[in-house]
Order: C-alpha cells, then structure tokens, then sequence
C-alpha cells in the first residue's frame, strides 16, 4: 500500500503545482492583456478559475492522505490510549463516508449533469471540468482506507504518543 500512496502523493503533487504554476502564468496572461494589449483574454479569466478549483480538491485529496483533515486533539489527547485509537478510526470512517457520499456520489451526479453545458469562452463541457470531484473522492477513500489499516497496525500514532509528548509535553512532565 505505501507504494501506491507514496506514487499518488507524488502524482498529485505534480497535478497541484502544475495547476498552480498553470494559474499564475495564465493570471500574468490576463494582466498583459488587460492593461498593456487593451484586449482582455476571457478564456484564461475563466480556466484560472478552473484551475483553482482542482488544485483545491487535489491539495484536500493531499491533506487526507497526511491525515491533515479536521480534528480536536485538545479532547482526543486526554483520552486513554485505546480511546484514541478508536476516534482516529472514527475519524477516518467520517471522512471515508464524506468522500464516498459528496465527492464521489455527488460527484459523479454533477459531473453527468453539467456533460450538456458548454463553459462560456472555452467551449468545452462543463462536465469535464467537474471530473475531478469523483477522482479525488476515489483518491481520499483509498487514502482513509489506508490510514485506517495503517492505525489498526500501529503504523500511525495517534493522539499523543511520542512517549505522550515528553509526559505531557515537558522533558520532565513540566507543562
């Protein structure tokens, strides 16, 4: 499993910087041809936003695989070792259905749907655009499937740890 997390992360890795790489040429683009050409480009106004939106989706797809998401550590801490095993899981159960149900299932509700628009100066399916919901749904379930088996076999720490953070977070146990 780590060789296909660590080929994921670097793939989308280099999707998230090539979009934003893709995103400050383009926003450059549309500065030259604003104020210095007198002839605005609509197509890379609209593409930049595109583009944000998927290295979004792509950076959370990123944070999940870190198990970066949403969590309050000041509670899960002062639980008991097993305790905080047990809400690590939970948590990534809730972010597994999370992903299951808006951006997979969603997802790929939006993304049939909007087949039949055309984006205004691209020309393109808007649909296309949306690919990327169920794609980083896909990518964020195997990544919290992961990190469930992970914390299961004690591959990750949760909660404290770290010899529970130097007792408590002093060297001695000072706080």
């Amino acid at each position: 499993m780590s060789v296909f997390r660590r080929g994921a992360v670097g793939v989308l890795n280099a999707l998230a910087g090539g979009s934003f790489l893709a995103m400050v040429i383009l926003t450059c683009w549309q500065v030259l041809t604003r104020y210095i050409l007198k002839n605005p480009s609509s197509w890379s106004e609209e593409l930049v936003s595109y583009l944000f939106a998927w290295m979004a989706l792509m950076g959370a797809s990123l944070i999940t695989s870190e198990r970066g998401h949403m969590n309050i550590p000041a509670l899960v801490e002062r639980m008991p070792k097993k305790a905080r095993k047990g809400f690590s899981i939970l948590s990534e159960a809730v972010a597994f259905l999370f992903s299951m149900v808006i951006l997979l299932y969603g997802g790929i509700q939006i993304t049939s749907l909007a087949m039949g628009q055309m984006t205004s100066s691209l020309g393109i399916a808007v649909g296309v655009f949306y690919v990327v919901l169920p794609l980083c749904g896909v990518l964020s379930m195997a990544f919290t499937a992961m990190n469930i088996w992970d914390i299961m076999q004690g591959r990750i720490l949760t909660g404290l740890d770290e010899k529970e953070k130097g007792e408590r977070y002093g060297k001695e146990g000072e706080r």
